[in-house]
């Protein structure tokens, strides 16, 4: 019965071992993720017409916000030097744990 028991507790905790790595090494994956994504992706993923520069109606999320803040010559388009300078979006939410 003792040995049972111990058999039973030393699966246990090696069961929560893996789900603990394997959780935090997901948690790292969407750290990446969240990271700012670069202008060629920005640009690769938004340009449908492939013009190299970003209508209102291309883009989205917090450019679409901002469009008049970083359209700075007001052509009605970004370009990619007009996004470079772009300041950063203002986060919405809860911050997120640096660790």
């Amino acid at each position: 019965m003792k040995s049972n028991l111990f058999n039973l507790g030393l699966i246990m905790t090696g069961i929560f071992v893996f789900t603990s790595c394997h959780s935090n090494a997901q948690s790292n994956d969407n750290k990446r993720q969240k990271e700012r994504p670069s202008v060629e992706e920005i640009f690769k993923k938004m340009d449908a017409n492939e013009d190299g520069k970003l209508a209102k109606d291309e883009i989205k999320g917090p450019l679409k916000r901002d469009f008049a803040k970083i359209d700075l010559d007001q052509d009605g388009f970004i370009t990619k030097e007009e996004l470079e300078k772009a300041p950063k979006p203002e986060r919405k939410g809860p911050p997120r744990d640096n660790r």
